[in-house]
């Protein structure tokens, strides 16, 4: 899909109707990784389009799984874990963190070799909390940085199951132990310090996977696979966050996001704004193995300030960038903290979602963990995504909302996640000013 690197939004524009995002980007790299374990064909309907979900279908192709499309659809021929097969080069992630930790888990116990790279900001993400664990079952896993950066070179081998107790609570280094669990002798239990998103354990546990969660903070993995799998994937939470924030700050805004994956892991952003005052309405639709699926309505009105971090960061990480938006148009000054994971993600998301608030005229002071704003009325500005999806869509919301055209520039980043982002905003203004 072709995007423009600079994006031109007109500004001060209501969002109305109704829409249906890309496909749960979470899912979709499961879905393909789970469908590759099984033994027989699976087909998803509706995986996310952008370039990350691709990352993880190639390094899939690239070890000897069969995955066709027919429009939205994809049919993966699983043959079982044992059919997997060396790769003849590198797999390259591109910008997926998603795509490196969770293939290292699902190799770890192959025994061959596979080396995972990625783009220049990948290469600089810590790995070491994948690799350390994976180390302990038995696999041999090496990096830059004493094996904590990538690119990782791992040889896999006979894994032994084992208790591992999380620092930081991760649905990306849950769900790699999970894949390792899978493989291994006697059982792997992990212990988050808090739920983490449970995609991996809701989705295994559908399809008769040996995935059992004991208690809120602890899964229980013994050897075995999932059957095939027949998903449609509902929309991503992430990318539906960013039109309900632009809805709740833009007056005049009345908006439903169609057929949404309402996961409590993955609600935390809706908790807050309706803390902040915000008019939310969540209506439960059904299930897609295990995954509660809803339309989410948001009717725009004033916001006030507030305090987010604690226990309820891990289910919000993602969203942060455009909750920082929401706070820039809200009465007072709102703290986020205990967020040190920001500064570690596409970009340091502390710096980066400060240079765009503070380009917009809104006060933002960056902390350690986190980062506070002082809401006021956001003016127009030329943003930088500094390469960063989230950011760039972040910046695109914000812009939408101010008074005057605004440009965001490095707007391709968006092609990470959601390439169909330009056209859904102009559907969603009725102008064509978003160009």
């Amino acid at each position: 899909m072709s995007v423009p690197n600079a994006l031109t939004v007109a500004g001060a524009t209501p969002l109305r109707g109704r829409i249906r995002v890309p496909g749960d980007k979470g899912i979709s790299h499961r879905a393909l990784l789970f469908a590759a374990l099984a033994d027989g064909r699976s087909r998803a309907r509706g995986l996310a389009g952008g370039d990350d979900v691709w990352r993880t279908r190639r390094a899939l192709v690239d070890m000897g799984v069969a995955i066709t499309s027919v429009g939205s659809a994809v049919t993966v021929e699983g043959r079982g874990i044992d059919a997997l097969s060396e790769p003849p080069t590198v797999l390259d992630c591109g910008n997926s963190g998603t795509t490196m930790r969770l293939t290292a888990g699902l190799v770890a116990g192959r025994r061959f070799l596979t080396v995972l790279s990625g783009d220049e900001s990948l290469v600089t993400r810590p790995m070491a909390r994948v690799v350390e664990p994976l180390g302990r079952m038995g696999a041999h896993v090496d990096g830059r940085a004493g094996g904590s950066r990538p690119p990782l070179v791992i040889r896999g081998a006979a894994l032994q199951g084992g208790a591992h107790e999380l620092t930081v609570a991760s649905g990306q280094v849950k769900t790699a132990l999970i894949l390792a669990g899978l493989q291994a002798d006697g059982t792997t239990e992990i212990v988050e310090p808090v739920l983490s998103r449970d995609h991996s354990e809701r989705m295994l546990g559908a399809l008769g996977a040996p995935v059992t969660r004991v208690d809120e903070r602890t899964v229980r993995v013994t050897r075995g696979a999932p059957v095939p799998l027949d998903l449609d994937v509902p929309g991503d939470p992430s990318s539906a966050a960013f039109w309900i924030v632009g809805a709740a700050i833009s007056p005049g805004s009345d908006l439903v996001v169609e057929q949404v994956d309402c996961n409590p892991t993955r609600l935390g952003f809706v908790e807050v704004l309706r803390r902040m005052g915000a008019r939310i309405e969540v209506e439960p639709t059904g299930q897609q193995l295990g995954e509660p699926v809803g339309n989410i309505h948001v009717v725009a009105g004033p916001l006030t300030a507030t305090t987010i971090g604690g226990h309820e960061i891990p289910r919000l990480i993602d969203e942060i960038p455009v909750l920082a938006v929401a706070a820039a148009f809200a009465e007072g000054v709102t703290e986020i903290r205990d967020a040190v994971e920001l500064r570690v993600k596409e970009s340091d998301r502390v710096a980066t979602v400060c240079e765009m608030l503070v380009g917009l005229g809104v006060g933002a002071e960056p902390a350690s963990d986190g980062l506070s704003i002082r809401g006021g009325r956001p003016r127009p500005a030329r943003l930088d995504s500094h390469g960063d999806h989230r950011i760039a869509m972040a910046a695109a919301i914000a812009a939408n909302a101010a008074d005057g055209e605004s440009i965001v520039e490095g707007w391709r980043a968006v092609l990470t996640s959601y390439p169909e982002f330009t056209d859904d905003l102009a559907v969603l203004t009725g102008r064509a000013g978003a160009s």
